[in-house]
């Protein structure tokens, strides 16, 4: 457990980690491309350690310089292709959902003897819906225990063809198999039924794609055209952004008692979803300043508010923890896919809220948000969930002591966070 005492207001300068979700694709696309990349601003967060940690095991090569979050990926795509041939290779992705989706859709395509697996949570998570359309391509694949549930024994065939995917679970199940058709033998039509959640990520994984050279058409993300037998050409240098929803912890905590906080290298242009975080909570009533290449939060009078959380993946869930400290009630619509992130997470934020003092109700595929007369002192727990970790240590900013749970789930994304914080508080 961690004990958070009260904070009085935060001022500084706030280095966050470089993003998870750019990181783990950079690593992928630079290990499927031919050569070497130079890779700066790696996140060093579990997922990516998981993520590199199974390209070793697969055969690639790369140079970490952790202390500097600088890599060098020697590119094979050989690596790829005939894994497990005389025994089968077992890959552990501890609780990586990002890693497990589009390693199974990589390993799914060449000839392979492979199983894949995680940890009770991973096997709790679904990927049916990614496993149906890989199998509609083609594709090898078994399930080792539950069906629709890993681990997965994967030995590949996938080789295009039409494809209807259900991605209103998880976009990363759309990621994997924009990131896995180019490099099948025959061309491939993504069909897609339902909305997309989490748009934002598909966008991104597209302008990665783009970066090394191959080329995908998109027709109103209802259908995606893919040619075959495309080739991935690295780009030798990639600098990943800060994590824009690490980021939101330290904005939205500014919002409520900051003099100031800058988050350099936060570009109006990113390529990440979740930056639109800072207009949302510039329209809360929080005093912003948006440079080229910084953000600076100050102090305002919160309001409450009404937003999408396809719109910011994960950081609408920073909103609903400023939903506290905002007079009158803020909604969250198109929240029903975090029922399926690390923790169940329409009930461990309804949990911390309620906690705290607040009056949540849940509707259809929306929560709405009443902020407390009067906060507790609130014990979270955190469901061994990074996020709910780091959004509930912002109730340190209402005058109460909050005691958290389990804090090392916060290496999943953001290993120092806690220190970060102490570093910019003043009691």
């Amino acid at each position: 457990m961690i004990t958070i005492p009260p904070i009085s207001y935060l001022k500084g300068n706030v280095e966050v980690p470089g993003s998870k979700s750019i990181s783990n694709r950079i690593l992928l696309l630079s290990a499927l491309s031919r050569g070497k990349t130079k890779i700066v601003n790696l996140s060093d967060c579990q997922d990516t350690e998981i993520m590199l940690s199974v390209l070793k095991k697969i055969g690639i090569k790369f140079d970490l310089f952790k202390r500097n979050n600088f890599c060098i990926i020697y590119g094979n795509p050989n690596c790829f292709i005939n894994c497990g041939k005389t025994d089968p290779t077992r890959l552990s992705f501890g609780n990586s959902g990002i890693s497990i989706r589009f390693l199974t859709a990589i390993l799914s395509i060449s000839n392979n003897n492979v199983v894949l697996t995680g940890t009770k949570r991973m096997q709790e998570r679904p990927i049916k819906q990614l496993v149906s359309s890989l199998k509609q391509g083609n594709a090898k694949i078994f399930y080792e225990k539950r069906y629709g549930f890993v681990p997965l024994k994967v030995i590949g065939g996938f080789h295009g063809g039409e494809i209807v995917l259900d991605s209103h679970i998880s976009s990363q199940f759309l990621s994997a198999l924009l990131i896995a058709a180019p490099l099948a033998p025959n061309s491939t039509r993504i069909l897609v039924k339902k909305r997309i959640v989490s748009k934002p990520y598909i966008d991104m994984t597209l302008s990665m794609i783009r970066l090394f050279k191959v080329h995908i058409e998109n027709y109103h993300y209802r259908l995606f055209q893919v040619n075959p037998n495309q080739k991935y050409v690295s780009p030798k240098f990639y600098c990943v952004e800060p994590d824009m929803t690490s980021a939101s912890y330290f904005l939205a905590a500014s919002a409520i008692k900051g003099k100031f906080i800058r988050i350099n290298g936060i570009k109006k242009d990113s390529i990440q979803g979740d930056s639109k975080f800072i207009d949302i909570i510039r329209k809360m009533g929080a005093n912003i300043l948006w440079k080229e290449d910084y953000v600076e939060c100050r102090k305002g009078e919160l309001c409450g508010i009404n937003i999408d959380a396809n719109d910011v993946p994960d950081s609408a869930m920073t909103i609903a923890i400023l939903a506290l400290f905002a007079r009158g009630k803020t909604i969250i619509k198109n929240m029903n896919h975090w029922r399926f992130k690390e923790s169940n997470r329409i009930i461990s934020m309804k949990d911390g809220l309620i906690r705290a003092g607040a009056y949540v109700e849940e509707k259809r595929n929306r929560i709405i948000i009443y902020p407390p007369e009067k906060f507790q002192q609130s014990k979270i727990r955190t469901y061994n969930d990074h996020r709910i970790a780091m959004c509930f240590s912002l109730l340190s900013l209402s005058n109460r002591t909050v005691i958290i749970d389990h804090p090392g789930c916060v290496n999943k994304t953001f290993p120092n966070f806690f220190q970060k914080l102490k570093e910019v508080s003043y009691r």
